[in-house]
C-alpha cells in the first residue's frame, strides 16, 4: 500500500504544529509496521484548481489517494458574508452562484482523480475555530452548502468520504482557527486507518468515516 495525500494544509500542516509530528509523518509511523508508505503531495494554501497539478507527481507506484481540498475556496469568499444584502433571497442567490462554480472545479477534479483508476477518499471541509463567535456561525453556516457539494460528489462517485468536521471537534484539535493541531492530526490519521483497513473499494459504495 502506497497512500498519496493530496490538496491542502489540512495534510501539510508541518508549518503549524512547530516540533510536533505533522500528518504525514503520524501516517507514515501508523502504516509502517505493514511495510506500508505514503507521500504528501498536498500543498499550503492548495486551491481545487491546484490539484491536478500535484496529480503530476504521483509515484507510480501509488496505491490509495486522499483528498482535502476546498477549504481556501471557500475562505476566498469570506469578504462576501460581510456584504450587505437587501434580503435573504439575496444572499441566497449569491451563495448559489459561489456553490455552482465550487461543484464545478470540484467535479472536474474528481473526474480527472477517478481517470487514475485508484482508490480514492474524499474528506468534507472541517468546521474552522474562529475566536469571534458570529464569524463562526457564519462560517459553518456557509460551510454546510459546500460540504454537501463534497458529499454529493462522493455519492456520485460511489468513493468512501472522512467527514472532518466530525473528526476534528475540540479546540485541541486546531494549530489555528483554520489549521490542524498535531492531535487534530493524529485523529484524522486513524480515520484514515478505518478506510484503508476497512473499506471495500471495489464495491463502488459510499461510507462516511469519521
Amino acid at each position: 500500500m502506497h497512500v498519496v495525500l493530496l490538496g491542502d494544509s489540512i495534510f501539510d500542516n508541518k508549518p503549524y504544529v512547530g516540533y510536533e509530528d505533522e500528518v504525514i509523518v503520524q501516517l507514515k509511523d501508523a502504516l509502517r509496521p505493514q511495510r506500508h508508505s505514503a507521500t504528501l503531495l498536498a500543498v499550503d494554501g492548495a486551491l481545487i484548481d491546484s490539484v491536478p497539478h500535484q496529480l503530476k507527481q504521483l509515484p507510480d507506484n501509488a496505491s490509495h489517494l486522499i483528498l482535502s481540498v476546498g477549504g481556501n475556496n471557500v475562505l476566498s469568499h469570506m469578504p462576501m458574508l460581510n456584504e450587505p444584502a437587501s434580503s435573504t433571497g439575496e444572499v441566497l442567490l449569491k451563495m448559489r452562484a459561489l456553490l455552482d462554480n465550487f461543484q464545478q472545479a470540484y467535479d472536474k477534479l474528481l473526474h480527472r482523480l477517478l481517470a487514475t483508476e485508484l482508490p480514492l477518499t474524499l474528506c468534507t471541509i472541517y468546521n474552522p475555530r474562529f475566536p469571534e463567535p458570529m464569524a463562526q456561525q457564519v462560517a459553518m453556516t456557509a460551510l454546510c452548502v459546500f460540504n454537501d457539494a463534497v458529499l454529493r460528489a462522493a455519492f456520485s462517485a460511489g468513493v468512501p468520504v472522512i467527514d472532518l468536521r466530525l473528526v476534528c471537534t475540540e479546540d485541541t484539535d486546531y494549530a489555528n482557527p483554520i489549521e490542524p493541531s498535531s492531535s487534530g492530526g493524529a485523529k484524522i490519521v486513524r480515520a484514515m486507518q478505518r478506510v484503508l483497513h476497512e473499506h471495500d473499494f471495489s464495491q463502488k459504495k459510499t461510507a462516511v468515516y469519521f
